[in-house]
């Protein structure tokens, strides 16, 4: 999670939405990370967790990401959850919720729908606090400035 905490810082100093992604391998190493581009990609795509699955998936030469772990510090809106799901990603760790947005633990609950091809084991509130407090304060600075 410290590197995803990491990418996030480097995205708010981007003036981005600090969010940052980590993808792990099955043997534990880093595969991919990256921070939030939409601003910077103009694309809206371009979430911290699509963009390390692309990058895992290329770095692979697969478009499954099996016995992989996904971690972010933000939990996932439903567009990354059904990325997520594509993927076939083992376990999903993740900072704080996301009531307003959030797909997994939150709104459209996307690995809860019987449609719904893979859903993997998530673990929600890791570093809850610390996630929360980077958000709230990159708003704030936003609000504010």
């Amino acid at each position: 999670m410290d590197i995803a905490f990491a990418e996030a810082e480097a995205a708010a100093a981007r003036g981005e939405v600090p969010v940052g992604a980590v993808v792990t391998g099955p043997d534990g190493r880093v595969l991919a990370r990256a921070g939030n581009r939409t601003l910077e990609d103009r694309d809206p795509t371009a979430h911290a967790e699509m963009l390390v699955i692309r990058h895992a998936a290329a770095a692979l030469g697969s478009e499954r990401l099996i016995g992989c772990d996904l971690y972010v510090t933000l939990e996932p809106c439903p567009m990354c959850a059904g990325a997520i799901s594509f993927a076939r990603i083992r376990r999903l760790y993740y900072g704080a919720d996301d009531p307003k947005g959030g797909g997994v633990a939150h709104g459209a609950r996307v690995f809860e729908r019987p449609t719904c091809h893979h859903a993997p084991e998530v673990y929600g509130g890791l570093d809850a606090a610390r996630a929360s407090s980077l958000l709230k304060g990159f708003f704030r600075s936003r609000r504010d400035g």
